[in-house]
């Protein structure tokens, strides 16, 4: 699997570098997000931009990443979906439980939002 990494202090994007988000790859996937979250990151941003088809084992991915997440208190966040991509979040109904951006700096801005919310809550208790 191809993909890059850019761990910041809140949040990690996970940009993948596969025209295919298959079975091959979803396992892959899965495994890195796995990894990414066991290293302290609650925060995962996954940029799809350059997959071009995704399969339901990619969905079942992506969702992983999502429920990590959210174990973790954090947010999990997919951008940059093609159209082909974004029918089939909106066909399995994934649209209403994942958090979907159209640009990583949307992505961005909502993982600092979330976090900046967590801590007002937190001050508040």
């Amino acid at each position: 699997m191809q993909f890059t990494l850019d761990k910041n202090d809140k949040y990690v994007v996970v940009k993948l570098h596969e025209q295919k988000l298959n079975t091959l790859i979803a396992a892959e996937l899965k495994s890195e997000l796995l990894l990414i979250n066991s290293q302290g990151f609650s925060n995962i941003v996954v940029d799809l931009s350059e997959s071009m088809y995704c399969d339901s084992s990619g969905l079942s991915a992506i969702l992983v990443g999502n429920r990590l997440c959210k174990n973790s208190n954090g947010v999990f966040v997919v951008t940059g979906l093609n159209d082909a991509v974004k029918k089939l979040v909106q066909i399995s109904q994934l649209d209403q439980v994942l958090n979907i951006k159209s640009s990583n700096q949307e992505a961005v801005e909502f993982v600092i939002a979330n976090e900046m919310e967590k801590n007002i809550n937190e001050d508040q208790s």
